[in-house]
């Protein structure tokens, strides 16, 4: 692990880290690492979206806008990708393409780095939630996906990106809001203040009926709480996340791990970290094991 962080380089290295990731320093730091042969020119149609893009909409004014401005001064930042089996994957710069396409550019400067699912997912929810205002589902939809793939707790992942606990819990409790109110917050309709008030109702149609209600009359926040409040609708029980379950019982075999060999111990998504001082003290958490090298 230690020489691939080397490898990346100082602004991949963030990701490998619990610090906050600052997007522009972490894009700045990839463009000053590369080397002047590491920009290409790349076919536009060799390009493809991140899969793990969390905005389903994009502006389509402000993608006018910058098209313009790239008709005048040109691509000022390249964007970053990643080789694939047919062409390349956006990691960033969504926006610079599509405006690059509506310009009517063939090709664009980009940076080619290699980077794995977790990676990818983690560099878009951080361009998005840093530079762009991405709306309340498509955010909780890319939080809970990283917090799938990479088994951080909701208090691990609301500290590398920068997140009161708080704050990550009421997110993901809007995943459990109807596909219509869904739309509804999807499309500005509903702020996040409003969707979090109705995340909190137990009957779904209610949750619609009050949604549509809310849209139709512009109500404030302030009066659809009072609205909840006065017609004492059911609340939803408090969910318990299967990611905090497996983190607490993957602290437990930690724990069972570290008085069995004396060493600390890490268990991360299928996968166990055993550290160890030196090459006897690595004999020594062997032999605790049971683990025989043949020879010796």
């Amino acid at each position: 692990m230690e020489t691939k962080r080397k490898a990346l380089g100082r602004g991949l290295e963030q990701l490998f880290s619990n610090e906050v990731i600052d997007f522009d320093n972490f894009e700045k730091d990839i463009i000053k690492e590369a080397k002047t042969n590491d920009i290409l020119e790349i076919d536009l149609d060799e390009i493809r979206s991140n899969p793990y893009q969390p905005r389903k909409v994009f502006n389509d004014e402000t993608i006018q806008e910058l098209a313009e401005s790239i008709k005048e001064v040109g691509i000022v930042q390249p964007i970053i990708v990643k080789k694939s089996i047919k062409g390349y994957e956006l990691i960033a710069g969504e926006r610079r393409t599509k405006a690059a396409r509506v310009a009517g550019l063939k090709t664009i400067p980009a940076i080619v780095k290699n980077f794995n699912d977790q990676e990818m997912m983690e560099i878009a929810l951080i361009e998005n939630i840093q530079r762009e205002d991405l709306n309340p589902i498509d955010e909780a939809s890319a939080y809970e996906n990283i917090i799938r793939m990479s088994g951080m707790t909701q208090e691990e992942f609301a500290k590398k990106f920068g997140k009161s606990r708080s704050y990550v819990t009421n997110m993901l409790g809007l995943l459990t809001l109807p596909t219509n109110t869904k739309k509804l917050v999807q499309n500005k309709k509903l702020s996040m203040g409003h969707a979090r008030a109705l995340s909190k109702i137990e009957d779904n149609s209610k949750i619609d009926e009050l949604a549509t209600k809310a849209v139709v009359n512009s109500m404030s926040v302030r009066d659809l709480e009072k609205m909840i409040t006065e017609e004492e609708l059911p609340k939803k029980n408090k969910i318990v996340r299967m990611t905090d379950t497996r983190s607490i019982r993957n602290a437990i075999y930690e724990r069972i791990m570290r008085e069995k060999i004396g060493t600390k111990v890490k268990i991360g998504p299928r996968k166990i970290e055993i550290p160890f001082d030196s090459e006897k003290d690595l004999e020594r958490i062997l032999d605790i094991l049971g683990i025989k090298v043949e020879g010796e």
